[in-house]
């Protein structure tokens, strides 16, 4: 016993075996979205053209939070930028909020009476 806490404070383990881990079943853990409706959905999106912008825009006039990826549109300028202004009229006309995260590779879009807060939570200053 004695030597199991040094070999562990030392750094020296011994070899593991397969019965020393434990198989989770992570589907245990998972509700299904038709089991219990919510008012309101986070909704993961992808935008890569201006083209893909409408079907967002309703995820947010439906009352869902987006998270949208932007990263395939940075090297487009224009259309970044124009899809972001769109964005952002969609957050004012709801009474919603927006904010970019990771240099604008993502975007939150809010729907009404869903504020984002930027302060930020650990990670330092």
């Amino acid at each position: 016993m004695v030597k199991n806490i040094f070999d562990s404070i030392l750094g020296k383990s011994p070899a593991r075996s397969e019965e020393d881990y434990m198989e989770l079943d992570l589907a245990a853990y998972e509700v299904s979205s038709e089991d219990e409706p919510a008012s309101m959905y986070v909704k993961i999106a992808t935008i890569s053209d201006l083209k893909d912008t409408p079907r967002v825009k309703d995820e947010v006039y439906n009352g869902n939070i987006v998270i949208v990826d932007m990263g395939r549109l940075k090297m487009d300028k224009v259309t970044f930028e124009r899809v972001i202004k769109d964005l952002r009229d969609v957050a004012k006309d709801v009474n919603g909020d927006i904010v970019g995260l990771g240099e604008q590779k993502y975007v939150i879009i809010t729907p009404m009476s869903v504020k984002i807060s930027r302060e930020k939570i650990g990670g330092g200053i």
